[in-house]
């Protein structure tokens, strides 16, 4: 099982970024609609924190209240790949943004997900 981000960088305040997941390994990918997707953020000297997820079939979404209105998380089952679009980005959005799966129900803690990818940065800053 392997989950690859892709997709961040150095982006300026107001700016926009749309970060990549995909899948990789069996049974994950032949299963991948039976894992609910999240997004989260790790910024120096803070604990990890949920952005966003979303449920096995892509019909329930949720957000962190600091992302609400601005990130979007979607995801094609068929190309085994999860986004998060990403827009009005804030200084304090900067961090390292990781990709999450788990079997059947959404993660609500860091803990509580079985599945990680190796990280991406994202860099808000002028």
């Amino acid at each position: 099982v392997q989950l690859v981000e892709s997709g961040g960088g150095l982006v300026q305040p107001g700016g926009s970024l749309r970060l990549s997941c995909a899948a990789s390994g069996r049974p994950f990918v032949t299963y991948f609609d039976t894992y609910a997707m999240h997004w989260f953020r790790q910024a120096p000297g803070k604990e990890r924190e949920l952005v966003a997820a979303i449920s096995k079939s892509g019909t329930y979404t949720d957000y962190a209240d600091s992302v609400k209105g601005r990130f979007t998380i979607a995801r094609d089952n068929a190309k085994t790949t999860v986004h998060l679009l990403m827009n009005s980005l804030k200084p304090e959005d900067t961090a390292v943004y990781y990709c999450a799966a788990r079997s059947w129900v959404l993660c609500s803690t860091p803990d509580e997900c079985d599945y990680w990818g190796q990280g991406t940065q994202v860099t808000v800053s002028s």
